[in-house]
């Protein structure tokens, strides 16, 4: 328990220091917010009286103290343009983790079922499709199969469309729009994942007890489920738990290219303004999820350990 919470410690003061650095970089990027809102036809005066509006005449590290300590709180502040940013990351933060979500969901299911598949034939037809076509997914970044997908089944094919429609709750007016989004962040993380899962489990495979089980005759299925699946559910779960933090990065991206109604406008517009306290916002958000589930992959492996020297 005390190893539990001295990681929960670190993670949060590593996210702690990256949100101070998120401060640094938006405050060293040419311009500033008050230049950013007003254009560039408004005079000194004014920008000079925004700038001490938005508090960008203070030292950064007093800026980044008042945002922090507002943001302990649930307050997040307001934008550059004097939007309230709880209220904009309640509109999108949950379009981007519904899509992130889906794309987890599909990532763990058919890496799975490939590497199951995989490991089980590790020579036969399966093996020679699945080496080269993981390693391919896997370098492809997520905005070029972005843009295979809508060529193939939106403009070829005509089967998905290929840019999103909310309703009236602000989610795709259809269950078809996750498709091609979902698709375009799956496939480079279960390329990657299946490989994962194909190596854990031939490495649990391998171990001694495993092969006693084997020698006793037990079905295979029970030793699949009993003996091999437990020991390789470390690796496997802080595979899946790293792909999350990919996944959010790469939604922001697919976001864009499919229109999708979540962050990835919003914090390109936020990068655009120069807007810290959106920008820091987000990456607290992301980040707290982020960190969430790496303390369940982390709760996974210590319960997967458990009696084990």
């Amino acid at each position: 328990m005390i190893a539990f919470t001295g990681l929960v410690v670190r993670r949060l003061g590593l996210l702690i220091a990256l949100l101070a650095v998120v401060f640094v970089v938006v405050d060293l990027l040419p311009g500033n917010a008050a230049r950013a809102v007003l254009g560039r036809d408004a005079g000194a005066d004014r920008i000079a009286a925004k700038e001490h509006e938005l508090g960008l005449d203070r030292p950064l590290p007093v800026r980044f103290w008042n945002w922090f300590s507002g943001a302990t709180t649930g307050d997040f502040g307001t934008t550059a343009r004097g939007q309230s940013v709880n209220e904009l990351l309640a509109a999108k933060f949950p379009q981007t983790l519904l899509l992130a979500s889906v794309a987890m969901l599909a990532t763990v299911v058919i890496s799975l079922l490939c590497g199951l598949w995989w490991s089980a034939r590790p020579t036969g037809f399966t093996a020679r499709v699945m080496q080269p076509s993981s390693a391919f997914v896997i370098a492809v970044p997520e905005f070029v199969v972005a843009t295979l997908l809508v060529l193939v089944f939106s403009l070829w094919l005509d089967w998905l469309p290929a840019v999103t429609f909310t309703d009236r709750s602000g989610y795709p007016a259809s269950p078809e729009m996750l498709i091609l989004p979902v698709a375009a962040l799956a496939i480079p993380q279960a390329g990657w994942n299946s490989r994962v899962v194909r190596g854990a489990l031939i490495d649990a495979a391998a171990a001694p007890h495993v092969e006693s089980a084997v020698l006793n005759g037990l079905p295979e299925r029970t030793v699949l489920l009993r003996h091999v699946l437990p020991f390789a559910l470390p690796t496997i779960a802080t595979s899946f738990a790293t792909s999350v933090g990919t996944l959010f990065g790469g939604a922001l991206v697919v976001e864009t290219i499919f229109n999708y109604p979540g962050m990835g406008a919003m914090v390109a517009g936020s990068v655009s303004d120069r807007d810290t306290a959106l920008v820091a916002a987000v990456v607290a958000m992301t980040g707290t999820t982020i960190m969430c589930v790496l303390l369940l992959a982390d709760a996974i492996r210590a319960w997967a350990n458990r009696g084990r020297r």
